[in-house]
């Protein structure tokens, strides 16, 4: 009987070891250059062009942001205007508060709740929750958001969308900051 424990146990730890090395880890990135300060890069205009993909990779929409951003000490204001493909347009105003060593929290009104991110090295990321309109109907979708800095002026993000756990999709999107650093 100790014996079958013991043959169980084991592929049960290799899973449970597996899974703690599945995603990346934003510690993993913090020797990574150049430094990212959201509150540097996010300052003045940024434009960006992105994508959204479903979970077969399939391109779904495209889509451009004019991104006017702003910073009053540890409070900032993003303000984004999207321009979709197919003709529709949307505004999402975040507003961010830097808390302090890397972290960051953040609000729009189609997030529900408050997002958390962290910045370390080049990279940040940040988890939230959002209220995502899907033929007539809205959906609360988990954003896992990870933008990385690139040079003074390019940011790369990837954001993989799920619910209930399910891939859904991924929002793929270059930033290019106005004007240099």
């Amino acid at each position: 009987m100790k014996r079958r424990s013991l043959l169980l146990a084991a592929p049960v730890g290799a899973l449970a070891t597996l899974a703690g090395c599945a995603g990346p880890r934003i510690e993993d990135l913090a020797q990574e250059l150049p430094r990212l300060d959201l509150r540097q890069y996010f300052n003045g205009m940024v434009d960006a062009w992105g994508i959204f993909t479903d979970r077969n990779g399939k391109v779904v929409k495209r889509f451009t942001v004019v991104m006017d951003c702003r910073w009053s000490g540890e409070e900032g204001v993003l303000d984004e205007q999207f321009s979709y493909s197919d003709g529709t347009k949307q505004q999402r105003i975040w507003r961010l508060r830097h808390l302090g060593q890397g972290r960051y929290s953040g609000r729009a009104d189609d997030v529900i709740g408050e997002a958390q991110g962290q910045t370390q090295g080049n990279a940040f990321q940040w988890g939230y929750t959002l209220a995502l309109p899907v033929d007539g109907r809205v959906w609360e979708v988990q954003f896992d958001d990870w933008m990385y800095q690139m040079d003074e002026r390019v940011m790369l993000n990837k954001a993989r969308m799920s619910k209930w756990g399910i891939h859904l999709g991924d929002v793929t999107l270059s930033f290019t900051k106005r004007g240099g650093a």
